[in-house]
């Protein structure tokens, strides 16, 4: 059902811009009328009804807090929200499918992955749009804003500056930082590939993969793939396999070439899916019907473009034996709302100076481990409203950071 808007807008809410002739919104069609005022506020979580409340939870109170976490740096975790709170920071230059749209343009999406922190990991999350593209700006901004927040969450960020801006934000600062376009769905990828190779009755190291798409996603698969022990994993751009015999490698694709393909594939993207196990897409355009139909017997097609897959569901049932897609309106959506709520939540549990390579491994496992017994080819990711998965991936998450010697509680 829409929903209803009790007061329309008045020629007066207009903006000017759609006032001096530019397409009018529908403010009656569904998603304006969600978004009308935005969808998140901030909530108080003491009250203040008298005299005596606002004595402390102002003056003259709070300074009897503010002089403690002067001379206690560590106090503020306790008596503030800092341990509580992520910020989601972009500047808008990759905001989902739709490109470089500015940070003002990306503010809806941020406050709806906001809410996705609070609703699915019950952790507070502020969105924060720059306006600034300069890796090095970005960085500086972050370090100067991080006192407030107990981790980082960069997001929407495009390739391949994201990887910069994580690896110096990371040396930089000793709480969380956490690219969900990359370690999210890579996450969410390799739990999701768990299981399938589990109801085939194979390993991961069994398994030949070929991932579509060298950016930020692409990469990061990649990389947790190896980790994970797969047999093999070929990544692709739009000039063919990223292998060490190309000379137009970026220094992120050269490091790619060096732990990826060791069958020594060269060539397009349908030559190396001839035989392969699994594809996994992460970029958009379309994969030929022969090239799905010469990969191996009992495949598996992650086709997770949005909105539209590289390889159409009704498609890839001919030839493949588990389909997934980043599509709620198909079954097995690779979605990252099952990873970095979770994620989050175990990393600020014990205070975590860092997201590892560990964490991220315990976080995909825990969440194949939801599937259980339930596990069948239209089920080896579970849904984001399955209510076992934000606590599962918490606990993982908190125990491997103690384990790695990251936490700090």
């Amino acid at each position: 059902m829409a929903a209803e808007i009790v007061n329309p807008p008045s020629d007066s809410d207009v903006p000017t811009e759609q006032k001096a002739g530019a397409e009018p919104l529908d403010a009656f069609e569904p998603a304006f009328a969600l978004h009308r005022g935005g969808k998140m506020a901030v909530q108080a979580t003491v009250p203040v009804r008298d005299r005596d409340d606002l004595s402390l939870a102002y003056t003259p109170g709070v300074a009897k807090v503010c002089s403690a976490i002067a001379e206690q740096p560590d106090l503020v975790h306790d008596y503030t929200w800092k341990s509580s709170v992520v910020a989601v920071v972009t500047d808008g230059t990759a905001v989902l499918g739709l490109g470089d749209i500015g940070p003002e343009a990306s503010l809806p999406v941020m406050e709806g992955k906001a809410i996705l922190f609070k609703q699915f990991g019950g952790v507070d999350a502020v969105p924060i749009a720059l306006a600034c593209t300069d890796a090095d700006e970005i960085v500086d901004t972050v370090v100067r804003l991080a006192p407030s927040f107990g981790g980082v969450n960069l997001e929407d960020i495009s390739a391949p500056r994201c990887f910069e801006v994580e690896r110096k934000l990371q040396e930089r600062l000793d709480i969380p930082v956490f690219h969900d376009d990359q370690h999210g769905t890579a996450i969410v990828t390799l739990a999701a590939l768990r299981n399938a190779a589990r109801l085939s009755g194979r390993s991961l190291g069994e398994l030949r993969a070929v991932i579509s798409g060298a950016g930020a996603a692409g990469v990061a698969i990649a990389r947790m793939l190896v980790e994970a022990g797969i047999g093999d994993v070929a990544v692709t751009d739009r000039k063919g396999v990223v292998s060490a015999d190309r000379d137009d490698l970026t220094d992120i694709k050269r490091e790619v070439a060096s732990f990826t393909n060791k069958a020594g594939l060269s060539g397009s993207l349908e030559a190396a899916l001839d035989g392969a196990d699994v594809f996994i897409g992460v970029s958009g355009g379309t994969v030929p019907e022969p090239a799905v139909a010469s990969m191996a017997e009992g495949a598996f097609v992650f086709a997770m473009a949005n909105p539209n897959p590289e390889v159409h569901p009704e498609i890839a049932r001919k030839y493949a034996a588990v389909v997934a897609t980043g599509r709620s309106d198909f079954p097995n959506q690779i979605n990252t709302v099952l990873a970095f709520p979770g994620i989050f939540a175990g990393a600020l549990q014990v205070r975590a100076s860092r997201i590892t390579e560990g964490m991220k491994l315990a976080a995909a496992e825990a969440l194949a481990g939801v599937v259980g017994d339930d596990l069948a080819a239209d089920y080896v990711i579970p849904s984001p409203f399955d209510e076992r998965v934000a606590p599962a991936v918490t606990a993982a998450v908190a125990a491997a950071a103690r384990a790695e010697g990251v936490a700090r509680r």
